[in-house]
């Protein structure tokens, strides 16, 4: 059964005092099972914002221990800072990552909530998916008034907390706990240093908008039941504030998106970009503060790349750099991706990733492979040849897109660099994962085989571990013919100057579909089940023989759009006799080949 994770995001009323921190942080990592992956303490907010991850029951448990070390540590009659608050824990939100559900979630919340009234002596609430009143979803009702207003709100039946006492604890406050979806915590900062400024800009945004005021007496409108008339924001999801931050000598928007699907990050930038700007403001750069999921900066590095009219099919680590400069997400303080983005952090320091073939370099991944040791073996080798084969395909997409006089066509190139760039992905995680089959098997024909209770234990473990050995090189002679497509769309449509890029593509997709071709039909041999071992090995054997009819019409191809024919060549030739070819692309062409033609007989074997 796959593990259930989820994340804690308290936030403790404490960004100064890096001792207090450093104490609360210990605490929560003293769990066993619990991974903590950031800590961002606000020195204008006096607030820290924690992050950490773990199976349910230890993420709860360091959850407690952290609130119990806060209400030791941190008095909140001496407490000031910019960001509203009510507790020295003042939130501490639950949040589902894999294979648990928000209900489950929210028990959990709620199993949090009751200990640490019952044994911290704390007014809690419970807030989001856990809340007990429709109401109380909202942070921000419960918060309102802040920790001065609690002494009088607790002497209210209707701000009876959902657990501990109702009365008021002087020093801890209250603490707000609940589940919900992954929340940003956002700032956008402003070229002023006016509050007041800063606010009209997330008037104009936050979801809930601004209040109305009558224009003679500058009172505030109301509705038939006496609530505010408010005038909505652009922003669904999204809360906002302005304030004032020393530190820096600027304001800011201080945003939590709490619907990343309703109002992507790039999205909030932009509007306030758009408000600022309508203000007589600029936006000079923005913060995250705690993580992100990886998606929200990868949607918002494409739009930033489709937006200057650029291929989004670059790397990964290109579109994340493109996203943290145009949204000045590094301004302030240096922006790690390996720190700030939360699928990073949770990797960053899991040793098994750190073995993994794809992150050693060439040299060292050559020699792995010719070690003493049987994997990596020809399945990863025929993966690795696949990825190359298909990101040179995609590098002929990327500058198709980029050169000068397409401009019209960037859109239809970086679509089909997109899909260079999700095989190529499919196929680098192919590299590990049949290293990682192939040890399965050996795995298994270790366990032991004394008694026929373990010998049939061993049998069924190797055949469950030679289908897994079957599986992932099916993939890869299936993703190999997938990249077909797309280089025979590079050598038709692309860029005439890399014609040839991609026929070497071609060459190395026909090697990786023949090599794991291979590679399915040597483990099916050793397989019981006879109808799916015929059936793979027919789907290879069918697999090869396209492959060799791609690679052969391919290389037709390119030799007729490279192969000189002398005076009557055709445009796409590069020779001197091309009418196609300017006389300084011809100078440049002839130096290199010290003024020879290039022709026929100067070209290799494969492409005459």
């Amino acid at each position: 059964m796959m593990k259930q994770l989820i994340e804690c995001v308290p936030n403790f009323s404490e960004g100064r005092d890096l001792t207090v921190i450093k104490q609360i942080t210990d605490a929560i990592e003293s769990v066993e099972g619990v991974k903590l992956l950031d800590v961002d303490p606000g020195k204008a907010t006096n607030r820290t914002v924690v992050t950490f991850v773990g199976e349910p029951e230890p993420v709860v448990e360091a959850a407690f221990r952290a609130m119990q070390k806060a209400c030791e540590l941190i008095d909140m009659r001496k407490h000031t800072g910019e960001h509203p608050r009510m507790g020295a824990t003042d939130v501490c939100p639950l949040i589902p990552v894999s294979n648990i559900s928000m209900e489950e979630t929210a028990d959990w919340a709620r199993r949090l909530a009751e200990r640490a009234g019952r044994e911290l002596d704390l007014p809690v609430y419970l807030y989001e998916a856990a809340a007990s009143r429709p109401e109380w979803k909202n942070l921000a009702t419960i918060r309102a008034g802040e920790y001065e207003a609690l002494p009088e709100k607790l002497a209210r039946p209707e701000w009876k907390p959902d657990f501990g006492p109702a009365r008021f604890n002087a020093k801890s406050g209250a603490t707000v706990i609940g589940a919900r979806d992954f929340l940003i915590a956002y700032n956008i900062n402003l070229n002023t240093t006016s509050t007041r400024r800063a606010n009209s800009v997330a008037f104009d945004v936050r979801e809930i908008g601004r209040v109305l005021n009558d224009p003679a007496t500058g009172k505030p409108l109301k509705d038939a039941t006496g609530e505010p008339l408010r005038q909505p924001g652009t922003l669904r999801g999204v809360k906002g504030i302005g304030w004032y931050i020393e530190e820096y000598g600027i304001a800011q928007i201080s945003m939590n998106i709490t619907d990343i699907g309703a109002t992507p990050l790039h999205v909030a930038f932009e509007a306030c970009c758009k408000s600022a700007d309508s203000r007589g403001m600029r936006v000079t750069g923005s913060e995250l503060v705690g993580l992100v999921p990886l998606d929200v900066l990868l949607d918002a590095g494409k739009y930033f790349l489709k937006k200057q009219q650029r291929s989004t099919g670059v790397s990964e680590e290109e579109v994340i750099q493109i996203a943290v400069k145009s949204m000045g997400l590094d301004e302030l303080a240096p922006f790690d991706p390996q720190q700030k983005i939360i699928e990073y952090n949770i990797a960053k320091d899991d040793p098994a990733a750190a073995k993994k073939l794809v992150r050693k370099d060439l040299r060292a991944f050559a020699n792995e492979t010719a070690g003493e040791s049987v994997a990596p073996g020809g399945g990863s080798v025929s993966a690795y040849v696949g990825a190359l084969g298909v990101s040179l395909a995609t590098m002929v997409a990327n500058l198709s897109a980029h050169k000068r006089g397409w401009d019209a066509r960037w859109a239809e190139f970086s679509d089909a660099a997109d899909t260079g760039q999700r095989i190529k992905d499919a196929l680098l995680r192919a590299v590990d994962e049949d290293t990682d089959a192939f040890n399965a098997i050996m795995t298994a024909f270790a366990l032991p085989k004394s008694t026929p209770e373990e010998k049939a234990v061993r049998k069924a473990a190797i055949q469950q571990a030679t289908r897994g050995a079957i599986e992932v090189p099916l993939r890869v002679v299936r993703l190999g013919l997938e990249s077909f497509a797309l280089i025979r769309q590079m050598v038709d449509t692309g860029n005439p100057n890399s014609i040839t890029d991609a026929g070497v593509g071609a060459l190395c997709a026909r090697a990786a579909v023949l090599g794991a071709a291979l590679n399915v039909k040597v483990n099916a041999v050793d397989l019981e089940d006879k109808t799916y071992a015929g059936d793979v090995i027919a789907e290879a054997d069918a697999a090869m023989a396209e492959a060799t009819r791609q690679e052969a019409s391919i290389l037709a191809v390119v030799r007729e759009k490279w192969a000189c024919k002398g005076e009557s060549c055709p445009a796409q030739c590069p020779c001197e006799a091309s009418p196609r070819r300017s006389s300084s692309v011809i100078g440049n062409l002839s130096r290199r080949r010290n003024a020879k033609r290039i022709c026929r007989s100067s070209l290799p074997n494969a492409l005459r």
